[in-house]
């Protein structure tokens, strides 16, 4: 077998007409040229733009001011101090205000028949445009203060990993104009029109997957973010000694033992709670719902609020996404797994514009995961799984041990050239690590698996984050077959689905070799067989009478 062996073919199903063209959808065009509807106006951005701008940098002169009075009534009479300080507010207030009213005053937009376009700046024009044919999403996001203005920002994109090239952001419009533009971009029918209506709410928030929050591994993060802070912030504020000598009153005649126990029991405490804090942000008021032309819309968000809309004909599959603590409570994530979700910018890489449902019971993840995909049952239940040699078992209990004792090893070797200490640490490691690794190696063995469910392609892996993908067997473009050195000896390899949506590529890992390439074969016909050979050879016993008996094996 050698590797990798790659090959690529079509997308699936043949996308409808008016969808075919060139990748590099987002360019620029010149005022004059630009293609629209005849007579079709420019519109300028909401003018309460100026409002939150304003808003916004008398928070931040605030803010700032605060520690900078500080700092300057030490050192000049305080009425002096403040003099300086509002002169600075006002000019600062001055200026990027009117830096915002031109940028305001020179940016417009355009919905036409072909295009979307965009053209703003004054000394630098930027002038932009999409095709309609090749826009895949309008999402609306809000934070507080534009939400209680009524604004929302509308980000259009592709969905191509073209950076900001590939989107166009108006921020900010009015909340009626952001759904004006979604529905009218998206081809849906307005809400209001009469006989539209919703086709259904898939899923609503329960406040009991709260619970979960906590479960996740952002708490210890978040916990351990919180000690930090204060430790700056009194550095800050030139307190740090004060904030030492109050823990050491407070700690004079306490064990270590149980000072690590309270710092520990501290931060716990701050990271649940930060948890849960970040957890309803994120998931309040959160609505999955499909509307009417077959589009699924997520709604979600407590201070900033966001509205995601995938088309269901851009969906090729879901995942199961059960980080450890969440799976041992018996919970789940869903994802899409979608071509054209928005790719165009920072914001967005950390906005989960992929997520379906929030941490929830396992059992709820999957009938949501069914319902999204139209099927009576989810295809990433377990019952479909085919397990792995236990040649993939041995392989990870290698790779956990080796990194178990690397550590003991470093510790050891320092200890003895530097201090004891290490070389108790490295004794603890050694009881301690070797033994987590095997639960963990054990359990990614146990999580291995791959099967066929209808339609779709199901394979699982992971134990930290365990993800359970099933994808459309008609969304497979190509297959990547590789073996290492070490997965020939074991007969294993590790065969990669190729697809246009979600993260590209996902794996199968060391299957065995016959059956992973006969699976490949079997789930998406067509696309691996010119690269097989079938090897015959006799098995006596094993068929009818007057049939020449054998035995099939698949190679490549």
């Amino acid at each position: 077998m050698s590797g990798p062996l790659e090959y690529a073919g079509t997308d699936g199903p043949a996308e409808p007409a008016g969808t075919a063209g060139t990748a590099g959808t987002a360019g620029t065009a010149g005022l004059a040229g630009a293609v629209g509807a005849a007579g079709e106006e420019w519109r300028q951005l909401a003018p309460r733009a100026l409002l939150v701008h304003a808003l916004v940098m008398a928070g931040v002169v605030v803010g700032g001011g605060v520690p900078a009075f500080l700092a300057l009534a030490a050192r000049m009479p305080a009425r002096q101090a403040l003099a300086w300080l509002l002169a600075g507010a006002v000019l600062l207030l001055l200026a990027t205000t009117a830096g915002e009213y031109v940028r305001w005053r020179r940016t417009r937009y355009r919905i036409g028949p072909e295009r979307a376009e965009l053209h703003t700046g004054l000394f630098v024009l930027e002038r932009r445009s999409l095709a309609r044919e090749r826009i895949r999403s309008v999402d609306l996001t809000a934070s507080l203060l534009p939400r209680l203005l009524g604004l929302v920002t509308v980000r259009i994109g592709t969905g191509e990993h073209a950076g900001a090239e590939a989107t166009l952001e108006l921020d900010p419009v009015t909340r009626a104009e952001g759904e004006r533009l979604r529905t009218e971009l998206l081809g849906r029918a307005p809400a209001e029109a009469p006989g539209a209506h919703r086709e259904g709410v898939l899923a609503a928030l329960d406040l009991a997957w709260a619970r979960y929050a906590p479960m996740s591994f952002v708490a210890p993060v978040l916990g351990g973010a919180a000690i930090g802070a204060v430790f700056q912030i009194s550095d800050w504020f030139g307190a740090q000694k004060q904030v030492f000598h109050w823990l050491d009153d407070r700690f004079h005649d306490t064990p270590f033992g149980w000072i690590v126990a309270t710092v520990v029991a501290g931060a716990a405490l701050a990271g649940v709670i930060g948890a849960l804090g970040l957890w309803t942000e994120m998931w309040w008021n959160y609505r999955l719902e499909r509307e009417p032309g077959g589009t699924l819309r997520v709604r979600r968000g407590l201070l900033t609020s966001r509205s995601v809309s995938i088309e269901e004909r851009r969906l090729r599959g879901v995942e199961l996404v059960e980080p450890l603590g969440i799976r041992l409570a018996g919970a789940a994530r869903l994802d899409a797994v979608a071509t054209g979700l928005s790719q165009g910018g920072e914001e967005d890489e950390h906005a989960d514009q992929k997520s379906l449902l929030p941490a929830a019971p396992r059992a709820l993840a999957e009938s949501v995961a069914a319902r999204v995909l139209r099927e009576p049952q989810s295809p990433t239940r377990a019952a479909l799984l085919t397990a792995h040699p236990r040649a993939a078992r041995g392989r990870r209990l290698r790779w956990a041990l080796a990194a178990a004792l690397a550590p003991v090893v470093v510790l050891a070797v320092l200890g003895a050239l530097f201090t004891d200490v290490l070389l108790y640490a490295a004794l603890v490691c050694a009881v301690v690590l070797p033994a987590l690794a095997v639960a963990l190696a054990l359990d990614a063995y146990r999580n291995l698996g791959h099967g066929i469910g209808g339609g779709y392609l199901v394979a699982r892996s992971g134990t930290l984050r365990r993800t359970t993908v099933a994808l459309q067997r008609g969304g497979v473009i190509g297959w990547t077959v590789s073996q290492s050195y070490f997965q020939r000896r074991a007969g294993l390899l590790t065969l990669t689905a190729t697809t246009a949506a979600g993260e590209g590529a996902y794996h199968v890992h060391d299957a065995a070799t016959g059956e992973g390439l006969a699976f490949a074969a079997e789930a998406v016909p067509g696309l691996l067989e010119p690269f097989l050979v079938r090897e015959h050879s006799a098995v006596p016993g094993t068929t009818p009478p007057g049939t020449p008996p054998s035995r099939e094996t698949t190679t490549a």
